[in-house]
């Protein structure tokens, strides 16, 4: 898939270029309690949205792709609430990283964020679009 600009664009980089910008920034928090707990909250929400990136490739349905998705798109609003009180409390040195951090999740969310649930009627194989994005699911009958 291409953005707008002409890049190729692939969900599954940026979302694990993400968790490991997360995990920089939290190893250089200090480790008084506060910024521990914010840190260690941030580390689990940050690095979340790839792995559920990595189970909506793998839904059994197209209901079943729009929740995990919609988990991966709580996970970066979640994570959004943790780095707003670092930028706030903290003194960090590197404030490019946690500027960017803040800039992806909003950029992330959109193509995370799904537009409806598949229609109740749809078949077990049928397409759907998540924002710009149109997947096809193909779902197996288990015997």
């Amino acid at each position: 898939m291409k953005e707008e600009n002409g890049k190729v664009y692939d969900l599954e980089e940026r979302l694990l270029d993400y968790g490991a910008s997360v995990i920089r920034l939290t190893r250089g928090l200090s480790h008084d309690y506060a910024e521990r707990h914010v840190g260690n909250q941030l580390l689990r929400s940050g690095t979340a949205p790839c792995s559920h990136h990595g189970e909506a490739q793998a839904a059994e349905s197209p209901a079943d792709f729009i929740h995990k998705m919609r988990l991966g798109l709580k996970e970066l609003r979640e994570s959004e609430r943790w780095l707003k009180p670092i930028q706030r409390a903290s003194h960090i040195s590197n404030t490019d990283i946690l500027a960017s951090l803040l800039n992806e999740t909003d950029h992330s969310s959109v193509f995370l964020s799904p537009v409806s649930a598949p229609p109740k009627h749809a078949e077990n194989n049928s397409s759907f679009d998540v924002q710009c994005w149109t997947f096809d699911v193909r779902c197996s009958k288990q015997q």
